[in-house]
């Protein structure tokens, strides 16, 4: 199944004043401010005013330090470097936004004993909190990181577990493909051996057959209506073969006829009930096959009445029965089924009385009102 190569997920660098930054220094300006004003004998817009210009200078050069320089020595750390940034510019941005907000005063701000406190608080304040917020913005930085690079290994792993599953389900195609085309290959043989005037005519229809059934053999998914289409070419071919011995019905919701599933899926059970049902027989027999909508579930089944299972299956295939070469198509039919459908598919075998056997799929489905055709043949 092809689709297109996934790009990487790399970590992106912050906006320089993204709002998850600017937020952080908000609160911190405020909280710094509330407890700046009881001491603050001036305007109370100066405290607010002054915090937060400091705290953007701090933001600034925290940014620049994390974009520039581009690349580093190995041993040394760029959060060491924001760090020391933020550190260093809080006294000069405090200087800087003083004598903005002095510059109209006579005396130079520094030369003020309490404007001289008030630089001092400030930029130990700045000093003592900064640098852990510029510490827990680092934090966050790197586990978003952390994040974005586990959820890039998480679409690599997806996308080589569909390419392994892809893979598996080609594999397990081109099992079905010999086996199909080689058991339908000895039935005619068996009628040119036997010198049957019916060989010529039934291998034309093999011949017309093939011609419509190989194409879809590679690919990926078919549907139900697709299914039945070759399920009735094919026992049409058979009841050539066998005019007397075998007689076949196909009964199907046309609502089931859109659901997906794996090719071959009832082509799979129908070959494997002529070849292990009605041709060991001397009397032949019915091979019944239905499809239909339930609860949610499409239902796929095809009964036989041919010779049956010897000790009576229920509930699937063992490995005996595989081993017994009984079970290679069906084994294959159910593994195939719980690739495709992800473990929400059933197959099951069970005895008939007084004999022949049974087939059970059940894959999703939705639920549609439901209408009946029947195909038959005798």
């Amino acid at each position: 199944m092809p689709h297109a190569d996934l790009p990487p997920v790399l970590p992106a660098t912050p906006a320089l004043f993204s709002w998850s930054r600017l937020r952080v220094v908000l609160l911190a300006s405020l909280v710094l401010t509330l407890l700046w004003l009881p001491i603050f004998e001036s305007s109370w817009l100066l405290p607010p005013t002054r915090v937060l210009f400091v705290g953007c200078v701090q933001l600034l050069a925290f940014g620049i330090v994390e974009r520039w320089p581009k690349r580093l020595p190995r041993w040394v750390a760029r959060w060491v470097l924001q760090v020391i940034a933020v550190a260093v510019v809080t006294p000069f941005a405090v200087a800087l936004i003083y004598s903005l907000t002095t510059f109209s005063l006579p005396e130079v701000w520094s030369a003020d004993p309490k404007k001289l406190f008030g630089f001092g608080t400030l930029t130990a304040a700045g000093l003592l909190v900064s640098p852990w917020i510029a510490m827990s913005a680092l934090y966050r930085h790197i586990n978003g990181q952390a994040e974005q690079q586990a959820l890039s290994f998480a679409l690599e792993r997806s996308q080589l577990a569909r390419d392994a599953l892809d893979s598996r389900l080609r594999l397990l195609q081109a099992q079905v493909e010999p086996h199909f085309l080689f058991n339908t290959l000895a039935n005619v043989r068996e009628l040119v051996d036997a010198g049957s005037p019916q060989a010529s005519e039934v291998l034309g229809s093999l011949i017309t057959y093939l011609r419509a059934a190989v194409p879809n053999l590679h690919h990926s998914a078919t549907t139900l209506g697709q299914e039945l289409e070759l399920v009735q070419a094919y026992l049409e071919l058979m009841h050539m073969r066998m005019p007397d011995r075998l007689q076949f019905a196909i009964h199907a919701e046309p609502a089931a006829l859109a659901v997906p599933c794996p090719p071959m899926t009832l082509l799979t059970l129908v070959e494997n009930a002529i070849r292990h049902g009605i041709d060991p027989s001397e009397e032949g027999g019915l091979i019944d096959v239905s499809v239909r909508i339930q609860d949610g579930r499409c239902l796929a089944e095809v009964k036989d009445t041919g010779v049956g299972l010897s000790g009576g299956l229920h509930g699937g295939l063992s490995s005996q029965q595989t081993s017994q070469g009984l079970g290679t198509g069906l084994a294959n039919l159910r593994e195939r089924l719980q690739l495709v459908f992800a473990g929400e598919a059933q197959l099951s075998l069970t005895a008939l009385e007084p004999h022949g056997f049974c087939v059970n799929i059940s894959i999703p489905a939705p639920s549609s009102p439901a209408m009946t055709v029947t195909i038959a043949g005798d």
